[in-house]
């Protein structure tokens, strides 16, 4: 590959910069598109998913009704670029409900993402997060 490590970190950045939008737009089929077709997603509690459209299935039902009208927060912490095509992340994350303009401890999160890189770009290939 021809690009850097920093360009490669900013697609990375992108990628959840692009996830927090669709976030904030409540568009579960732009933020399941962010995610590799094989995806797996952990969260507490014993939640787990396994495939984009089974990301994208939780994120409709969320977004129209617990999550309708919330806003993800997502801050990176380390971008570590992996090889080529591979990126993990570790963010501090949660998500605001509507009037709110402070995260509230109980809902932050601290987040790793891994992020592979393919001819359609880079995807979220695994996401996991627990109680910060």
């Amino acid at each position: 590959m021809t690009d850097t490590i920093d360009t490669r970190a900013e697609a990375v950045r992108d990628v959840l910069g692009a996830l927090v939008a669709a976030w904030a737009a409540n568009d579960a089929d732009a933020f399941a598109d962010r995610y590799a077709e094989d995806a797996t997603v952990v969260l507490p509690g014993g939640v787990f998913h396994q495939g984009r459209e089974e990301v994208r299935r939780y994120m409709a039902g969320a977004f129209a009704g617990p999550l309708k009208g919330s806003t993800s927060v997502d801050e990176p912490e380390s971008v570590r670029i992996v090889g080529d095509d591979s990126a993990v992340v570790v963010s501090r994350s949660g998500f605001l409900l509507p009037g709110e303009e402070t995260l509230p401890a109980e809902r932050c999160r601290r987040a790793t993402w891994v992020l592979s890189r393919g001819a359609d770009g880079w995807r979220v290939a695994a996401y996991h997060n627990c109680p910060a």
